[in-house]
């Protein structure tokens, strides 16, 4: 099993239906060092407003968001609904639990 954090999109229970046809178990955590950057995503009927998570010069700005358990099968499900302005790596939460998690692909 592993850990997936999601400060968006991924916590709608609507969009976990439609990529792993379950919804997710997680807990409430946070992700410091990090902000959230606005985004401009084109889609099917244009553009649409995201958010990504950028490395802050504060080691102590938090992202809140959720670690969910996921199957290590089930990213390559979510590596394909983000789009490629977005790279997955792995971090360590406030909780000390480590989790993936898709910040800004530069």
């Amino acid at each position: 099993m592993e850990k997936l954090f999601s400060y968006g999109t991924l916590r709608s229970k609507q969009i976990q239906m439609q990529i792993f046809n379950k919804v997710l178990t997680g807990t409430s955590d946070q992700l410091l060092g990090y902000k959230l950057k606005s985004l401009q995503i084109e889609e099917e009927f244009g553009m649409a407003d995201y958010v990504v998570a950028v490395p802050s010069a504060d080691s102590s700005d938090p992202i809140h968001g959720v670690a969910f358990n996921i199957l290590a099968s089930d990213l390559a499900k979510v590596d394909i609904f983000e789009s490629n302005a977005y790279k997955r790596v792995q971090v360590t939460l406030s909780s000390g639990i480590v989790a993936w998690v898709y910040i800004e692909n530069k």
